[in-house]
């Protein structure tokens, strides 16, 4: 770098210049001094490209990397007569742009600290130069992690850029936004723009970008490298976030619940599993060590944070073992929700299978729907929507649905529509529109629109309900026939008295008594071997546990299996009464 003077007049401001080269420049506040003392700081140029070199008679032209200020304020003195001198100017070196660039704001840093979007503006272009985040960092003196929060704000719209600049949106908001993507900014910014909407803002912004709660990284108990989900960082607040919720949730539950059974398998006498939300109040408790009959109490926060208290019973049952009395067992569900999902997935798809073939009761069945509807009868199409991929892996390879997507591809075509919709309920209809759809259904025979609407009425069968129940025991419907016990449903197995009643059913009595000191992993095995016909075990074909059949049944008494619950509630109903009941009516045979 060299000093020296330099004539007003081969002076310009470079493009490289942090402040700009048509930003209006504020020189109020030096003008005075300018004129007074003239330009004492030096300003930092360096020699402008293609100038310099035709002969001793042309001189070098210079640009202003930093000093625009200085620059301008001196013209104005030149054009009052001031007589202003040659101005003080360390020239660097030409050609490096990116020393340029750091020269032009670390001068404007030590004189006027700039607005966050210049900043970053500066350092996105020190980037494209080729310098990485730590080597900016050295030179400005500031953290990685500073010099990432300002390139962050380069992930903005150019909107909403301009609106912080305009003082039109608050530090907060910009910040939540820089972890949102372009879609989601420019719905934020469509509502921001509506007067009759609430574009949310501050800590609520959070929320809205993340579909509630913002659920951080650190409350998963999983492995998050293995995490399927987009993870999202936050560098203003050193945190990282889950994108989906849903997503989140079904991963927390599995390990929740694996890490619930190593409880018990360690020897406590339950771990009880609280509803999302709801506290643990230590005064409600009282401390049991796991040989008196402690349990450990799973707090679940909105927020994705567990808490195991581990040795606690209620206060109640604290007097009570003072007393000598045994404590009884917490009642637990019999199944897991994972399990009640899987079991009711698959009973829906053997259901909706068979209702397919018989075109008189699906006709009754739509006709009740008709009369008294349903959550389904808007119309809606049930979404068969599972807990995880395993789930829903399961039913989609399933005999059942292999059975219901052939004759919905049959329907389809039979309509005049793409095989590969998706559904035939809330497909295309056609140019025409509804009396379109209307005038191709008139020209099919009757026969035809009834394979039509057995589709439609499969397709708006509601889930997990009595229906289901009722209709799979009026079919006589066998699951042997279309569903045999797989991974999905052995791995979601946990609860060690269910497996031993399982590995009962399976492998008979004997088996089950001299393998009920085994881990419950060593059980499902005896369990797989059994059904497949491995490892010397005798196969157990057909095999269909009491909550999959119809009518469906439960292992225990503590309840909590849907399908047999539902079961039990059509039977009482359909218990006979004391007069004599009319003939019954008999529905026509399956086409």
């Amino acid at each position: 770098m060299e000093l020296m003077h330099i004539d007003l007049a081969r002076l310009s401001v470079s493009s490289l210049n942090m402040r700009g080269t048509k930003k209006t420049c504020d020189i109020a506040n030096i003008l005075p001094s300018v004129r007074a003392r003239g330009v004492l700081v030096p300003l930092i140029v360096r020699e402008r490209p293609g100038t310099g070199d035709s002969g001793e008679d042309s001189l070098p032209a210079y640009e202003i990397l930093a000093g625009k200020r200085r620059y301008h304020a001196a013209r104005v003195v030149a054009e009052e007569g001031g007589g202003i001198e040659d101005l003080p100017c360390a020239v660097l070196e030409p050609g490096d742009d990116a020393a340029a660039l750091e020269a032009s704001l670390i001068e404007n840093v030590a004189r006027l600290d700039p607005d966050e979007m210049t900043r970053c503006e500066t350092f996105t272009r020190l980037v494209r130069e080729g310098r990485d985040v730590e080597s900016i960092a050295q030179t400005f003196g500031l953290t990685a992690l500073q010099v990432k929060r300002t390139l962050a704000l380069g992930n903005l719209v150019p909107r909403l850029r301009h609106l912080y600049r305009d003082d039109r949106i608050d530090a907060v908001t910009l910040r939540h936004l820089t972890m949102a993507s372009k879609a989601r900014q420019r719905e934020w910014l469509a509502l921001h723009d509506d007067a009759a909407a609430y574009a949310p803002t501050g800590s609520s912004l959070k929320a809205w970008l993340f579909g509630g709660a913002s659920i951080p990284v650190s409350a998963a108990l999983f492995d998050v490298a293995a995490y399927p989900g987009e993870i999202v960082a936050d560098l203003f607040g050193e945190e990282r976030y889950f994108a989906c919720a849903e997503l989140f949730w079904n991963a927390q539950r599995e390990a929740i619940a694996a890490r619930a059974e190593a409880l018990r398998d360690a020897g406590w006498s339950d771990v009880v599993v609280m509803e999302r939300g709801d506290a643990f109040h230590t005064w409600e408790h009282e401390r049991r060590a796991k040989a008196k009959g402690g349990r450990v109490y799973v707090a679940i926060g909105h927020r994705g944070d567990v808490t195991f208290h581990e040795g606690f019973v209620t206060v109640k049952e604290a007097r009570r073992l003072e007393q000598g009395q045994v404590l009884d067992k917490v009642a637990r569900p019999e199944v897991s929700s994972t399990v009640n999902a899987y079991i009711d997935l698959h009973r829906h798809a053997a259901v909706r299978a068979r209702l397919v073939e018989d075109t008189g009761l699906s006709l009754r069945v739509m006709v009740a729907h008709a009369i008294a509807g349903s959550a389904l009868w808007s119309v809606r199409i049930e979404p068969q929507k599972a807990p995880n991929d395993a789930v829903a892996e399961s039913v989609e390879n399933c005999l059942s649905e292999s059975l219901f997507d052939a004759r919905r591809r049959a329907v389809l075509a039979l309509l005049g529509f793409d095989v590969d919709t998706p559904t035939v309920t809330g497909g295309h209809s056609g140019d025409d529109g509804m009396c379109g759809l209307l005038s191709r259904l008139i020209a099919l025979d009757d026969a035809a629109v009834l394979r039509v609407m057995t589709v439609v009425m499969g397709e708006t069968l509601d889930l997990g309900t009595s229906l289901i129940e009722m209709l799979g025991e009026h079919m006589g419907l066998a699951m042997a026939d279309v569903w045999q016990a797989d991974d999905a449903l052995l791995d979601a197995l946990r609860d060690r008295e269910v497996i031993g009643h399982l590995l009962a059913d399976v492998a008979g009595e004997k088996v089950a008594a001299e393998n009920a000191k085994a881990t419950t992993k060593v059980q499902r095995g005896i369990i797989r071997d059994c059904l497949t016909g491995t490892n010397g075990r005798r196969s157990r074909e057909s095999w269909v546990p009491r909550w999959m059949a119809f009518p469906a049944s439960a292992y225990t008494e503590r309840g909590g299996v849907g399908s047999a619950e539902r079961s039990a509630r059509i039977a009482e109903a359909s218990e006979p009464e004391a007069a004599e009941p009319d003939a019954p009516i008999a529905l026509p045979q399956a086409a």
